[in-house]
């Protein structure tokens, strides 16, 4: 149920961006993501770090989507917020008595304190990743930015709605917009079930990594 709370924001990203674009589906993205800290906090009295981190890089990086009329800061977004995740897995190693694996799931399961070491940099690794497919969809895999980038050359502006290219351009610019918006689409579509699905393998390999090492609370901890 919390990790499909947690994807709240993304999946109506997803439904607007289908329906109304790229603009429309980054203002819906903060109000939800505002909604769902704001339902955290009445709900539980407390708001989660996480929660709070995405919503501030909303507000930042979306606010200079929408400002600017420039998809490319939103876009962004996802690998920044991976990549400061990653960040705290690695801090953790060296500061405090628990790596934060063991502090999220230490209290279920009972492994030897190696095994959260190296989950620990585990995670560390997925965030790390996750953040530089992003950035390869953006400017390599979905053919993106060098179409937006083109096109922009061609008509000197950077305010350009990709989702209205039949009305705005013909010919050579035309295809260009087609292009840039594909590339767009595609994007979506990576952020929505591509990071769900490569998050819900991790957690699977993950799972079958910690079965190997789980032990009896009676029983002393394994020499590594």
């Amino acid at each position: 149920m919390k990790f499909l709370t947690d994807f709240f924001p993304i999946i109506l990203f997803f439904v607007a961006y289908k329906l109304y674009g790229i603009y429309a589906a980054t203002l819906v993205a903060i109000a939800a993501s505002a909604a769902q800290v704001a339902w955290v906090r009445i709900r539980h009295k407390r708001v989660e770090r996480m929660h709070l981190i995405t919503l501030a890089l909303l507000l930042v990086f979306g606010g200079l989507t929408l400002a600017l009329r420039d998809p490319i800061f939103v876009m962004w977004k996802p690998t920044i917020v991976n990549w400061l995740f990653a960040a705290v897995f690695i801090g953790s190693q060296f500061i405090g008595e628990k790596t934060l694996a063991e502090r999220m799931l230490g209290s279920a399961i009972n492994v030897p304190s190696m095994v959260w070491r190296r989950l620990n940099l585990g995670w560390a690794g997925f965030f790390l990743l996750s953040g530089l497919a992003n950035l390869y969809v953006v400017y390599i895999g979905s053919g993106f930015y060098s179409a937006k980038t083109a096109l922009m050359a061609a008509t000197g502006t950077g305010e350009i709605d990709l989702a209205h290219c039949g009305q705005s351009f013909a010919g050579a610019q035309l295809a260009l917009c087609e292009t840039a918006h594909a590339g767009e689409s595609l994007w979506v579509n990576f952020k929505l079930f591509g990071m769900m699905g490569l998050t819900i393998l991790f957690v699977i390999g993950q799972a079958f990594y910690l079965a190997r090492y789980i032990r009896d609370p009676e029983q002393p901890e394994a020499a590594e």
